[in-house]
């Protein structure tokens, strides 16, 4: 089975995946939700994420809130940063196509692209994203950095899994749908 490359993010009702400060607060993991993840990554051993997911990501493991994932190839995608090894992750640049078909070449489980924002945007401009899998929280943000900013074309999904959690979230499962000449 080839590889995907599954966007997936948490994000509240009105569809914010952080507080404008880019504070996380409002998703509450509990064991239920733990156990989502795990089973979640166990599926992954890729991940690919912008240069300020990197940053608060390095932030969550320096305090132990995050646990170190070993086994797994992390890469930063970055203008900012100079390619090569940078606190834990791999900093690649250029064509993102490019990355993404040599990643889907290589054998293994599937690829998180982790994250909103800017990259989010440009996996999207550039069709890259095969599956969404969005973790919906009963909150209302007001205001925040959103998941899904502006500027790329319409891309189509089918749901294929929605499920409730005891803590009032949903998660969500949506496949890329894409014509035969695509």
């Amino acid at each position: 089975m080839p590889r995907k490359v599954i966007l997936g993010f948490g994000i509240s009702l009105d569809g914010y995946i952080a507080r404008r400060n880019g504070d996380l607060d409002f998703l509450v993991i509990d064991k239920e939700g733990e156990a989502l993840m795990a089973e979640f990554f166990s599926k992954i051993d890729t991940t690919i994420m912008g240069r300020k997911t990197a940053e608060a990501t390095a932030k969550l493991r320096e305090n132990g809130e995050m646990p170190e994932t070993p086994g797994m190839a992390n890469y930063v995608v970055s203008r900012r940063w100079k390619p090569g090894k940078h606190e834990g992750f791999e900093v690649v640049s250029g064509s993102l196509t490019a990355f993404v078909k040599k990643l889907k070449r290589r054998p293994g489980k599937d690829i998180y692209l982790g994250g909103g924002g800017e990259l989010c945007r440009s996996f999207l401009q550039e069709d890259l994203v095969d599956e969404l899998y969005i973790g919906v929280g009963p909150i209302l943000l007001g205001d925040g950095i959103p998941g899904f900013p502006g500027k790329f074309p319409q891309r189509d999904f089918r749901l294929t899994e929605c499920k409730s959690y005891s803590n009032g979230s949903v998660g969500l499962r949506y496949e890329r749908i894409r014509s035969e000449c695509e």
